[in-house]
């Protein structure tokens, strides 16, 4: 046996007794999946979801371009993209860190990368709504900074265990007819971290993995993110914040990020959004394809339908456990991202 093979072995974390444990939650899932939603037709560009059209009274999204959002840009310090011809996104990933979880190194893409959107809305306004990775030496400056310039914390919680340094991830929120005053507030709490500033674009990293058999276990086309191979659904419904109609995909998304560890083995760091009812078979879901449970918790404060959200890791072969994890897609109401 290799060192490499023996640093997978640990990695697992096998356990006395673990078959019949995975039985019994095999018990208790199939009643609770035989009625699960399976994932449908991929949403078009700017459709609402299965409920279809808002209910009246909600306002909605506008269109934008990237040069809608230049001022925004020079605030934040770099530039972004848009996501659905609605959403103005800016990825600020802490590549200034070195993390590691459960004896592995964690790239910045699989779970360090503090991103915001900006969306424009009928009524003039602007909603920012983001996740930012801090350490916890940061923490608190990063939030006071935040409540000066009238920006919200609507979570405050962990993507991975153990790890150190000790890491906390942070959703930020805030609306209002002032996008740049919005950045300007974004960009002086980022100053007081070791967020580092924006890199060259590079060309896409091959992943040593079967990127082929993982999108045909999960059922969606995967794609690569800075040596991360990421798998992503988003919810059918209608989601909505605060009377503001949320675009497919804006706090509302299901991610299964695939580090590469060799040999077509992989890191999986996890999360997905669920309603209500979907949460306990989800959690049954996750313990029997052998992942371990880092968060439940919710991203928003008003969300409607109210989404809770499960962080989780795992390892081992990137294909088997791309198939493990198909009965936690199969128990959601989702659909593969465009």
């Amino acid at each position: 046996m290799t060192a490499g093979d023996g640093e997978r072995q640990q990695d697992t974390h096998p356990r006395a007794g673990a078959p019949r444990r995975r039985v019994l939650a095999a018990a208790a899932l199939a009643p609770m999946l035989a009625g699960a939603p399976s994932p449908a037709h991929a949403l078009a560009p700017g459709a609402t979801g299965a409920t279809g059209a808002s209910s009246p009274g909600l306002v909605e999204p506008v269109p934008t371009a990237l040069s809608d959002w230049t001022s925004v840009a020079q605030e934040l310090g770099r530039t972004g993209d848009m996501k659905r011809n609605v959403m103005y996104h800016a990825g600020l990933p802490r590549r200034d860190l070195r993390v590691v979880s459960r004896r592995i190194t964690i790239k910045p893409a699989l779970a360090l990368g503090s991103h915001v959107s900006f969306v424009r809305y009928a009524d003039g306004g602007t909603l920012l709504m983001g996740d930012v990775v801090v350490t916890e030496g940061e923490l608190q400056e990063f939030t006071d900074i935040l409540h000066e310039h009238g920006i919200q914390q609507t979570a405050i919680h962990k993507h991975l265990l153990s790890q150190t340094p000790d890491i906390w991830w942070i959703h930020v929120h805030a609306h209002g007819h002032d996008p740049v005053a919005i950045a300007r507030g974004l960009r002086a709490a980022f100053d007081s971290t070791g967020t580092p500033g924006p890199l060259p674009s590079a060309p896409p990293q091959a992943v040593d993995l079967d990127t082929s058999g993982i999108d045909a276990a999960l059922g969606v086309k995967g794609a690569t993110d800075d040596g991360i191979y990421k798998s992503v659904f988003v919810r059918r419904e209608t989601v909505t914040d605060g009377g503001l109609v949320l675009p497919p995909g804006l706090g509302s998304t299901s991610a299964f990020n695939f580090q590469p560890l060799g040999g077509g083995w992989a890191a999986v760091s996890g999360d997905c959004a669920l309603i209500a009812k979907e949460v306990q078979v989800v959690l049954v879901a996750l313990r029997r394809a052998g992942a371990e449970l880092v968060e439940l918790h919710n991203h928003g404060l008003t969300d409607e339908p109210r989404l809770f959200f499960t962080h989780f890791w795992a390892v081992g072969d990137g294909v088997s456990l791309a198939r493990a994890l198909r009965p936690v897609v199969a128990a959601t109401n989702v659909v593969p991202a465009l």
